[in-house]
């Protein structure tokens, strides 16, 4: 061969394999798309490989090795552009060709031998008509997985090096096709199994999660948006296999009532979820959500389980913004609501009355920071003598300076404070700061003013009340006779006996008892009969109607006329005119607080009060 032909030959050469190259680099691209499927690979594979090779067949085969077979995965005709995924053609092969499937990166066959058994490779080639064969085993971590078969119709091929490498190529992509899709298929069961509850094979909370995402859209018209129904198994109906079949058996049922109008979900070991399809009025998610109920009540009923089921209704319409968390746990608010009430079975969530709760835990949280941070004050009230208009005791108020700097009144978050027992702490701290701070008031004739320190209900029914105020007294110095522990009638209402007994040991350890806001109870005087009661605090209820109003005045003179009787002094609150200081005076009240005198102060402004006065 001349130099020119072989330098003719080694471009042709070169100029295929920068073909086969282009091709796979191509089909890459293609191939390991993430929307790919196996069978779409499997196409796009057989279909590049003949264009590529120039044949007229290309077919990938699956090996069995027990059996010695070949059976047909996938089949391409270039002629016709015919693809089949469907083919059930198998063909027995012999240990050789299986052998060497194992061992050889290609079996390139120029020419075939097509005689043989009817019913084997021979009647094959005949029958297509197969003159030559380039064949790549398809191998995956050392296992031989099939074979992708490469078939020139018509006279003898010369298969060149570059054939067989590309071929070889074409082998290992079937390869990394089938390893590409076992890896989806096992993320795909791994990812199953994340979103879907393992014993009712419902989905989980986080694959309704992705749901009620998807379905979440702005609303339009009258439209009530998205619903979600919870329902609440109020326990487990059965520990260990027994609850698990119970709550199989009543997904069964669900599933069956719902009949694919909704979505269904196990959210909590004891609590389903409903999400319908389509978006329901109120009327129509209460009817579905009693459906559901029933349903499964009916099923615990009949295996002899005492478990109330109880539903919460949402709306997306309640959303400030999309959020399928808030959803959800909306619905779960309003079963839990239904089953806390035991009036109904079924409640639908209420927007307004749950942004009031979460201000209130809002706000709760932000008083214990403000507790904890320091932010809480004393503050007092001057008590003056109506004679001589001088101070001579002051009353302690709580005061919270907020983030703002406002320093607002207790009256704002009392409420608050009892209610989340903060009440406790923050009332043992009142007492313990308003008597060491009552320690520095002046002296006059070496006796010093009364402190006045208000006890809640709560505080009055610890056990530990008179040993509280015994360490408040000690720490600060303060002579007992100084404090007054002032007590509204709720404090006292629950068991007069066992407060006679707590307010004699208080007696004992020196301190006096006020009765605040007498006469607005239904029971305040049979307290003065059966209390040690040292002080009454006429509420300013009263007082705000004088000298005018003829039923609050008669009340007043009784009230004080009573007093002086029983050796019990009298202090009157709110009073904020002269008028209503001078009848108190005519009436026999020696006592008064109020803006007319002072406004709460802090221990600066109250001591140069006392030291005015002195």
């Amino acid at each position: 061969m001349s130099a020119d032909v072989q330098a003719g030959a080694q471009r042709d050469r070169g100029a295929w394999a920068r073909r086969h190259h282009q091709a796979l680099v191509s089909l890459a691209r293609r191939v390991w798309q993430d929307d790919c499927t196996l069978a779409n690979a499997f196409a796009l594979i057989c279909e590049t490989a003949a264009e590529t090779l120039e044949v007229e067949r290309v077919n990938i085969w699956r090996h069995d090795p027990q059996a010695r077979e070949l059976h047909c995965l996938h089949q391409y005709e270039r002629g016709r552009h015919l693809h089949s995924s469907t083919c059930d053609e198998s063909l027995r092969v012999d240990a050789g060709y299986s052998d060497a499937l194992r061992e050889v990166r290609v079996i390139d066959l120029d020419a075939v031998e097509r005689d043989g058994d009817d019913n084997g490779l021979g009647a094959y080639l005949r029958r297509h008509r197969i003159g030559s064969l380039l064949d790549a085993p398809v191998r995956s971590a050392g296992e031989l997985l099939g074979v992708i078969c490469h078939e020139h119709v018509g006279p003898a091929r010369d298969w060149t090096p570059e054939d067989q490498a590309f071929a070889g190529s074409i082998g290992d992509y079937v390869a990394m096709a089938y390893e590409i899709d076992r890896r989806r298929r096992l993320e795909g069961r791994v990812r199953y199994l994340e979103l879907h509850d393992p014993h009712t094979n419902l989905p989980n909370r986080d694959h309704l999660l992705e749901v009620v995402h998807s379905a979440l859209r702005p609303l339009h018209g009258g439209d009530d948006g998205l619903v979600a129904i919870h329902l609440n198994l109020d326990a487990s109906p059965h520990e260990g296999d027994a609850g698990h079949e119970l709550l199989v058996e009543a997904a069964d049922r669900l599933r069956r009532e719902l009949d694919g109008g909704a979505t269904l979900a196990r959210v909590r070991g004891n609590a389903f979820a409903v999400l319908p399809h389509r978006h329901l009025h109120e009327t129509e998610a209460l009817n579905l959500a009693e459906r559901c109920i029933d349903v499964v009540q009916a099923h615990l009923d009949a295996s002899g389980t005492a478990t109330i089921v109880t539903a919460g209704i949402a709306f997306s319409r309640d959303l400030a913004a999309p959020s399928a968390d808030n959803l959800l746990r909306n619905a779960e608010t309003a079963s839990q609501n239904a089953r806390n009430a035991r009036l109904g079975r079924c409640e639908v969530f209420n927007a307004e009355h749950h942004r009031g709760l979460v201000t209130r835990l809002r706000l709760e949280r932000t008083l214990r920071d403000a507790f904890d941070a320091g932010r809480m004050h004393v503050y007092f009230q001057p008590e003056v003598d109506l004679a001589s208009g001088r101070w001579i005791a002051a009353e302690a108020l709580l005061r919270w300076r907020d983030e703002d700097g406002r320093c607002r009144p207790a009256c704002e978050f009392i409420d608050i404070v009892e209610g989340c027992g903060l009440i406790l702490p923050i009332g043992r701290w009142v007492l313990h700061e308003a008597c060491r701070l009552a320690r520095q008031w002046p002296l006059r004739d070496g006796l010093g003013p009364k402190l006045r320190v208000n006890l809640s209900a709560r505080q009055f029914a610890q056990a530990s009340l008179v040993d509280d105020v015994t360490a408040a007294i000690t720490a600060s110095g303060l002579q007992p006779g100084r404090l007054c522990l002032e007590l509204t009638e709720s404090a006292l209402l629950p068991d007069v006996e066992v407060a006679a007994q707590t307010l004699a040991r208080l007696r004992d350890v020196g301190v006096s008892v006020a009765l605040d806001d007498f006469g607005t109870g239904y029971s305040s005087l049979a307290y003065l009969k059966r209390l040690p009661i040292d002080v009454l605090k006429l509420d300013r209820a009263f007082i705000a109607g004088l000298p005018e109003d003829a039923f609050d005045l008669a009340i007043v003179q009784a009230i004080a006329g009573l007093a002086r009787r029983t050796g019990v002094a009298v202090v009157a609150e709110g009073v904020e005119t002269q008028a209503q200081a001078h009848t108190l005076r005519e009436c026999g009240v020696e006592r008064a607080q109020g803006y007319l005198f002072a406004r709460p102060m802090d221990q600066a402004g109250l001591v140069q009060g006392f030291e005015r006065a002195a």
